[in-house]
């Protein structure tokens, strides 16, 4: 097709500086421990400066994500791409803060779309999200395009404010996110294996992650359990945490 582009300008430019901030509620969550100690070993091999909070009350998730957002407006260097690994009980679109309030997640997403951070603007900020999204259970099951091209000539360079984007949830809406008491959780545990170890771009590794999710069985109560990750994505370009 001739309107591809070629491939140095359809991947992020990574060459810039890596952040990553995490906010982990352990309180009531035997295991946190386990992930925080996976998510800072997955920041060190990736090379993103990788700042962590433990225990957030519901308006420190907020505050906190503020302050990120300000520290990388501030910045002068050249800012490459975001982590933001949020972990916590919660229900649908909200978690819930050490203190038992809740904070929405919707609020905690803005605070680094294109509108209100220029740093970030058309940067790749991707969202990594440990909590339930609702009571659910998912016990498994047995198992035996028209396209639209918009183009326009002489536009102003302008960009949607909800792009560049990855939203990276542990369970589909409505289910359970299950964690292993010693162990921590199967999805963080998984997602920093593949991240670590593979060499594609994002989405792919999100491809292994949601495979090896959906063959591992979790137990609860002595039966077996199945979840899978969500993903949603309004990436532009490719993302390559590693070298091809």
């Amino acid at each position: 097709m001739s309107n591809l582009r070629s491939s140095e300008e359809e991947k992020y430019d990574m060459s810039g500086a890596r952040l990553a901030l995490t906010l982990c509620v352990t309180k009531a969550r035997e295991g946190s421990e386990e992930d925080l100690d996976a998510l800072e070993y997955m920041f060190r091999q990736l090379r993103f400066e990788s700042t962590m909070k433990r225990d957030p009350t519901a308006q420190q998730f907020q505050e906190e994500l503020e302050k990120f957002q300000q520290a990388i407006d501030s910045r002068e260097d050249p800012i490459s791409c975001a982590f933001v690994v949020l972990m916590a009980h919660g229900r649908e679109g909200f978690l819930k803060g050490e203190d038992g309030e809740m904070v929405k997640l919707e609020n905690l997403f803005e605070a680094l779309n294109n509108k209100n951070c220029q740093a970030l603007r058309a940067k790749p900020k991707v969202y990594i999200i440990q909590a339930c999204r609702g009571e659910q259970k998912d016990p498994g099951e047995t198992v035996g395009g028209d396209e639209i091209v918009m183009v326009t000539k002489d536009s102003p360079q302008t960009i949607p404010t909800y792009t560049d984007a990855l939203h990276i949830y542990s369970t589909v809406e409505g289910y359970i996110a299950y964690r292993h008491d010693q162990k921590g959780s199967c999805f963080i545990q998984t997602l920093v294996d593949v991240f670590t170890k593979g060499k594609g771009h994002i989405l792919e590794l999100l491809t292994e992650v949601t495979r090896r999710m959906a063959e591992a069985e979790m137990v609860q109560e002595g039966q077996a359990k199945k979840t899978n990750p969500e993903i949603q994505s309004t990436l532009r370009k490719r993302l390559y945490l590693q070298e091809k």
